[in-house]
């Protein structure tokens, strides 16, 4: 049974014909308004979500299907100590497809591997977030048209970011990639990452913590939020939180077609004055995750049906 957890499970001509079947979407949608008739999805979310769970629920109600699950651990048999692998057994019997968000690392894969059901994992901890990576890359293409030769930066917490860590993984590769990590010391891009990633892919990236410096050269600015439910120490949270604030001002060196990205939710790490800005692209990035996750819920459920 094909699922999603990782980016990298999809080759980048999966990721092509996926943003082609997300463009044909946006400009047909009627062609598509009945697809999942008869079919439901369930969003199974151990942890608060805005944009990701409404973006699927969404998604699969433009493609005429149906929506069940439920929004927060202690309203499902989690509160009561039942496993992934009991509640994915169990979904499977209700619904065609399942999207998981999971506050820990590996949860989603260990649902697929006991479900009879696609299943999408839509963020698993600090590990990743394959979904949010769909949208990103679907909002680099239609700003860029491709995806080779991007200098991109992340900026914020690099050490968290699941976000970050797919939107690299599907980045390294592309040819002409390079990379640029912004961030403090104590939120540095996990020693992993740069070794199975970027060194093995000969990716060149360079690390600061200076935002400043570097925004002459970027393509594409990625930022993060620093996340205050990933830390175990509130003071280290508030010394580190503002770290980097995006104001107009920062812009002065920036080139003309910089392309700003941010998964959102934000919370101060971008002033609401960046927003009519042209080069402000996270709420285009809402709208494309939920084309993406359309053409995902598509591929997924043609490809049960083998």
């Amino acid at each position: 049974m094909r699922s999603l957890i990782d980016i990298t499970d999809f080759t980048t001509k999966e990721l092509e014909e996926l943003i082609e079947l997300a463009c044909d979407i946006i400009a047909n949608p009627e062609k598509y308004s009945e697809s999942c008739k008869g079919k439901k999805l369930a969003t199974l979310f151990f942890e608060p979500s805005t944009r990701t769970r409404l973006s699927f629920e969404a998604a699969m109600y433009e493609l005429g299907g149906n929506v069940i699950g439920f929004s927060e651990a202690n309203s499902s048999s989690a509160a009561k100590g039942e496993s992934v692998a009991d509640t994915a057994k169990t979904i499977s019997c209700y619904a065609d497809i399942i999207a998981m968000r999971h506050p820990k690392e590996g949860a989603p894969l260990v649902a697929a591997n006991n479900a009879t059901i696609p299943v999408i994992n839509a963020g698993d901890g600090g590990h990743c977030h394959p979904t949010q990576t769909l949208a990103d890359l679907l909002t680099i293409y239609r700003e860029k048209g491709g995806f080779n030769n991007l200098t991109v930066g992340f900026c914020g917490d690099l050490k968290f970011g699941r976000t970050v860590h797919s939107l690299i993984n599907a980045l390294s590769r592309y040819s002409g990639i390079k990379v640029v990590l912004i961030s403090p010391e104590e939120l540095k891009l996990p020693s992993y990452i740069k070794k199975d990633t970027l060194k093995k892919n000969n990716i060149p990236y360079v690390q600061t913590t200076d935002l400043e410096e570097v925004i002459g050269d970027l393509d594409i600015l990625y930022m993060t939020r620093v996340q205050r439910e990933r830390f175990f120490n509130e003071e280290d949270y508030l010394r580190l939180k503002d770290s980097y604030i995006l104001e107009p001002s920062k812009l002065k060196n920036a080139k003309s077609d910089l392309s700003i990205m941010h998964p959102l939710p934000r919370v101060n790490e971008i002033s609401v004055a960046i927003d009519s800005d042209p080069r402000a692209c996270y709420f285009k990035q809402v709208l494309n995750g939920k084309f993406m996750r359309m053409a995902l819920i598509l591929k997924l459920l043609e490809e049960a049906k083998r």
